[in-house]
């Protein structure tokens, strides 16, 4: 007596199942949206995202008081999940390419030091954050300071140039 096996059912269904999923991912990847264009990035931070370029003397008081800020700040960046408008402030000539921080920036930013890193990693954690200094190329350890207010804006300073 000869007894005949057939595979079971359930085997023949993963495997089909394995094979469609195989198939149905290089499309995926197709279809994916970069977020290189502005709709993609104003949906992901829900912000205008402004830029501005100025010099350290123009700005220093500000940058001063907002690196002075920077524990109670990171708080505040943790917790922010939308903000009415995100404005970055190029401060073009302490970029490294230009010579770097001006010395009073410079001793303020060695005086708070680990809070400005703790800084930078809530930013790079942060969504809305990223994203906005991302659209604009500015590399988080580039980032001095922030500065928030009642009005649902944050004025992020970056020793950068903006992209040309």
């Amino acid at each position: 007596m000869a007894i005949t096996t057939f595979p079971d059912t359930r085997w023949l269904h993963m495997i089909a199942a394995t094979a469609f999923l195989a198939a149905s991912v290089p499309q995926a990847a197709l279809n994916a949206q970069g977020l290189e264009g502005p709709d993609t990035v104003n949906k992901i931070i829900g912000s205008e995202v402004g830029q501005e370029e100025t010099n350290t003397a123009v700005e220093a008081g500000k940058v001063t008081t907002a690196i002075d800020r920077t524990r109670e700040n990171i708080g505040t960046v943790r917790k922010t999940s939308k903000l009415d408008k995100v404005d970055i402030v190029f401060l073009t000539d302490a970029a490294r390419t230009e010579g770097g921080l001006p010395p009073a920036i410079e001793t303020k930013v060695e005086q708070h030091q680990d809070d400005i890193t703790e800084l930078r990693e809530e930013i790079e954690a942060n969504a809305l954050l990223f994203n906005a200094i991302d659209s604009r190329r500015v590399l988080t350890e580039d980032v001095l300071a922030v500065e928030f207010d009642d009005s649902g804006k944050v004025v992020i300073y970056a020793a950068a140039k903006p992209p040309s």
